[in-house]
């Protein structure tokens, strides 16, 4: 780990000395409410042939039109299927293509966006740096409302005033610049303690809406069966990841520095096959004063297919309808065996397809998909696209003895080391941390807060969303973990190391080597971590401290559950820990 952290502050980022391009040259102009689309594109095309130069935005407020934004063809990992968002066209805030060398120095000014779209992207870019910005939408797709007096056949709710609403024949529509709501998905926040629970908008669809106040409407409808109660709010969005809060594409040396991202649409930075990437104070939550709870319509910061380092540091992750971090790559499934040394392989989740998900040169692992086996490793002599879903690979050896159609290929070559330190995460009605790398692994000094579910999860899997791949070196160190899981009873596990093999090899461990020590666990519940198919586990000096939070499982006592794991050590932990070993061989 220490050699790195050595390598990455070696690695640096650029030196910028180049000419300084100010965007009011280009007619764009501070706190004018004007659509400032027209005169970034300019400023930035101007920005394309001068490396080191530095965009500057004179410090104030700048919106932001899709009628004049770019557009771009993106299919992006972990979005939409065919079905659910036939066109992949995108459209684009402020779009950096082949640009090198470039700062974008914000001065702490706000870019608000209207309609839906990517805030910015980075195609094909080098060495950029982007400063000292808050973005936010001025409406929202993500409607709020307060819950004020719930009763079996009535509820009054006070909607937040960036939630636009009309009422036709008695029924509550959402709507906003240029969309309205057709598609439901609910969750239910508590404010007070960040509790998040998924919920339904069933019964509002089956109730009559009547405006009685400036923002208050009643419901009078049957809420008997509605989980709700006054002082919560209701959440609601459709569940279509149709753009993206900000993207990063095949780029290289990226940097994000003082960043905040107050609401995203879609599924949120996602980077796709990039490399190097370092994220400093980027804080997700929703902006102080604005009175919501939401920042991000689905995931955080999403991270399929890189490579290099990742580095996520000071970061607060406040406020999702998903995942705050998910790092991972993608197993594409062998359909055909076309020639000794050429095969076809397939995207399988309906989300995650048309990516070029392998190059010439890259090493590749053949994984058996029930056991997660890996069982032949190969070179990549050409790989070329030739369908959305499909693509044809040639290996540079002939394939070997034991394949089978229906296992996967997964790109090892793509695949990132990790640092997540001094970052806060909470609301979230999911996972805090996904990371699936065989590279090194740094989790260290954050506060996970009542997540939903497990705080960090460890999977890999060739069956459900096909995210790549095993773990080899995980430190888990001094990290403060409190009250998390409360969405995953009885499986509400802080850490859990769960790789989806559905057939167990005796003997065979998926994942290795991971060491979680000097943390705080503050539970009230008695699960604490999962492992299966790990070796080399090491659970030691941590601190378990209980907690009078939420009821605990009755007839539940183990903490940590252990099935067909090697080489388990425990040792020098702070409170009394139950170990459930009854699935393993070894110990």
């Amino acid at each position: 780990m220490k050699r790195m952290i050595c390598s990455m502050a070696l690695l640096g980022i650029f030196q910028l000395n180049g000419q300084t391009i100010d965007v009011t040259r280009f007619g764009v102009h501070p706190n004018s409410f004007a659509d400032a689309m027209q005169g970034v594109k300019r400023a930035i095309a101007a920005c394309r042939h001068k490396p080191g130069a530095v965009l500057v935005f004179p410090a104030g407020r700048y919106d932001f039109w899709p009628a004049k934004a770019a557009q771009r063809e993106y299919y992006i990992s972990n979005t939409s299927s065919e079905e659910e968002c036939p066109s992949k066209t995108k459209t684009i805030g402020l779009l950096f293509e082949q640009i090198k060398r470039l700062t974008v120095e914000g001065n702490g000014s706000l870019f608000v966006f209207h309609g839906k779209m990517i805030t910015w992207a980075l195609d094909h870019c080098e060495d950029i740096r982007l400063q000292n910005i808050s973005i936010d939408f001025e409406r929202p797709t993500m409607s709020e409302m307060t819950l004020k007096i719930v009763e079996k056949d009535s509820l009054i709710a006070a909607i937040h005033p960036d939630s636009k609403f009309t009422i036709i024949n008695n029924k509550l529509m959402w709507y906003g610049e240029g969309w309205t709501l057709h598609h439901y998905h609910a969750i239910l926040v508590n404010p007070v303690t960040g509790v998040e629970k998924y919920s339904t908008w069933e019964p509002f669809l089956n109730s009559k809406a009547e405006v009685i106040g400036p923002n208050m409407v009643v419901f009078r409808g049957d809420f008997s069966k509605f989980e709700g109660a006054p002082g919560a709010v209701l959440t609601i969005r459709d569940p279509i990841r149709d753009e993206v809060g900000a993207f990063i594409n095949h780029s290289r040396n990226i940097s994000l520095k003082n960043i905040n991202m107050h609401y995203m649409h879609g599924l949120g930075i996602v980077a796709q096959f990039s490399k190097n990437l370092f994220y400093d104070s980027v804080n997700i939550a929703p902006a102080e004063k604005s009175g919501r709870v939401i920042a991000s319509f689905a995931d955080g910061m999403h991270f399929s297919g890189c490579r290099g380092y990742i580095r996520i540091e000071n970061c607060l992750l406040k406020g999702f309808h998903d995942d705050p971090i998910n790092v991972h790559g993608t197993h594409l499934q062998i359909t055909r065996i076309l020639s000794p040394t050429s095969l076809l392989i397939r995207f399988m989740h309906p989300q995650t397809y048309g990516i070029r998900a392998f190059f010439k040169r890259d090493s590749i692992a053949f994984v058996h998909s029930q056991t997660l086996q890996i069982y032949h490793y190969a070179r990549i002599a050409r790989a070329k696209l030739i369908s959305e879903r499909e693509m044809l690979v040639d290996l540079t050896s002939p394939i070997p003895a034991g394949v089978s159609i229906g296992d996967c290929l997964e790109n090892i070559t793509w695949t990132p080391s990790v640092i997540i330190r001094h970052c806060r995460f909470e609301g979230t009605p999911t996972r805090g941390l996904l990371v699936t790398t065989r590279r090194p692994v740094l989790i260290e000094d954050n506060v996970f807060f009542r997540t939903g579910m497990q705080a960090i999860l460890i999977a890999d899997d060739a069956s459900s969303w096909y995210e790549s791949g095993e773990v080899e070196n995980v430190i888990i160190r001094n990290n403060t973990f409190q009250e998390c899981g409360y969405n995953a009873v009885p499986n509400n596990y802080i850490i859990a190391i769960m790789p989806e093999n559905h057939q167990l090899i005796p003997g065979y461990m998926v994942h290795k080597n991971i060491l979680i020590e000097n943390n705080t666990f503050r539970i009230y519940d008695y699960p604490l971590l999962t492992a299966r198919s790990t070796g080399g586990l090491i659970f030691k000096n941590n601190k378990v401290l209980r907690s009078t939070f939420m009821k605990t499982q009755e007839n539940r006592e183990a903490q940590i559950s252990l099935t067909a794991c090697s080489d388990v050590k425990i040792s020098g932990n702070q409170g009394d820990i139950l170990v459930d070993s009854s699935g393993t061989g070894t110990k």
